[in-house]
C-alpha cells in the first residue's frame, strides 16, 4: 500500500481514503464517489478491527462478504482496495492505543469504554499507510467524525477530514450494516429513530429551546415503537459534544437504540441562530 501510495503522489496524484469495516452498503458507495470526485485516484479499506469491540459486542458475528463487497467496489471509482489482516496491522506484543481526551468518554464512548481508541488507533495506522490527501467519513457516526477530526488537528497530520451526509432508506432508516441483523417487525419500527430526531429538530427551529423538552419529545416518539429499547439520546454542542441546557448555535442531538440484538445509532445536526442577549 505504502509502494502504491508514493508511485502515484510522485505522480502529482491526489489520494482520497475511505476507511471501511466491509458490508458495504449505499452509504460506503456514496463516500467512494464523493471521494472520487475531489481525487485523481480512490483507495477503500476493508478490516473489522477488533481493537474497537467490547468484549459483550459482535465481532464474531459482524458481517463479512468480502466477495460481495469487492464486486460491488469494482463497480465504483475505486483504485485500490487495501485489505490488509489483522496480523499486519496489529503484531505479536502490539500495545499502543491513541486517545483523544474529553472526546472519547463521553456519549457513546461511555457506553462503549475503549471503543474510540479503537477506532483512533486503526486510522491512524490505515493514513499511516495509504497517505492520502483527504480521508472521508460519514456523518451518521457523528462522535467519530468530531473524535477523527480532533486526532488528525491534535497530530498535525497532513490530511484533510470531509463529511459525507448520512445515507437513508426510503423510509428515513439510517443506512448500516447492522441494519440486516433486524427482523422484519423490527426494520418496520426502526425509522422511529429518524423521525424522533426529525421532530426534535424541528421543534428547536420552531423556538423550543430547552434541551430537556427537546429531549423528551423526542423519547416519548420512541416509546410508541414496542420493540425500541432507547439506551441514550443527547443533545451537545456539535463542535465539543459538551451537553447544552439550551440549544443554539451548532447543535447534533444523537441517539442508540436497541431493536433485539441490533443495536444502532442515528443523528441530526442543525443550527440555532442565537437571539439578541442569548448566552
Amino acid at each position: 500500500m505504502r509502494r502504491l501510495s508514493h508511485k502515484l503522489k510522485a505522480r502529482g496524484q491526489r489520494l482520497g481514503f475511505v476507511p471501511t469495516m466491509g458490508a458495504l452498503h449505499e452509504g460506503h458507495l456514496s463516500l467512494i464517489r464523493q471521494a472520487a470526485r475531489e481525487a485523481d485516484r480512490v483507495v477503500v479499506s476493508i478490516f473489522v478491527n477488533p481493537l474497537q469491540f467490547g468484549p459483550q459486542e459482535d465481532l464474531a458475528h459482524y458481517p463479512r462478504d468480502l466477495a460481495r463487497d469487492l464486486e460491488r467496489l469494482a463497480g465504483e471509482p475505486v483504485d485500490a482496495a487495501y485489505l490488509p489482516g489483522a496480523e499486519v496491522l496489529y503484531p505479536d506484543g502490539f500495545a499502543a492505543r491513541v486517545t483523544v481526551a474529553g472526546l472519547e468518554a463521553v456519549l457513546e464512548g461511555a457506553q462503549r469504554p475503549g471503543h474510540f481508541a479503537g477506532v483512533c488507533t486503526v486510522v491512524l495506522k490505515l493514513l499511516h499507510a495509504v497517505a492520502p490527501d483527504t480521508l472521508w467519513l460519514g456523518q451518521k457516526d457523528a462522535q467519530q467524525c468530531v473524535v477523527l477530526e480532533r486526532l488528525v488537528r491534535d497530530l498535525d497530520l497532513p490530511v484533510k477530514v470531509r463529511r459525507g451526509a448520512t445515507v437513508r432508506e426510503s423510509d428515513g432508516l439510517a443506512m448500516s450494516s447492522r441494519n440486516a441483523y433486524l427482523s422484519a417487525e423490527e426494520r418496520a419500527q426502526a425509522p422511529v429513530l429518524h423521525q424522533a430526531l426529525a421532530r426534535l429538530a424541528a421543534a428547536a427551529r420552531a423556538g423550543e429551546r430547552d434541551a430537556a423538552a427537546l429531549r423528551q419529545l423526542a423519547v416519548r416518539h420512541i416509546a410508541g415503537a414496542p420493540l425500541a429499547r432507547l439506551e441514550s439520546l443527547d443533545i451537545v454542542d456539535a463542535r465539543t459534544l459538551a451537553p447544552l441546557e439550551r440549544v443554539a448555535g451548532e447543535v447534533l442531538a444523537l441517539v442508540a437504540c436497541r431493536f433485539g440484538g441490533a443495536r444502532l445509532i442515528d443523528n441530526v445536526q442543525f443550527r440555532i441562530l442565537r437571539r439578541e442577549g442569548e448566552r
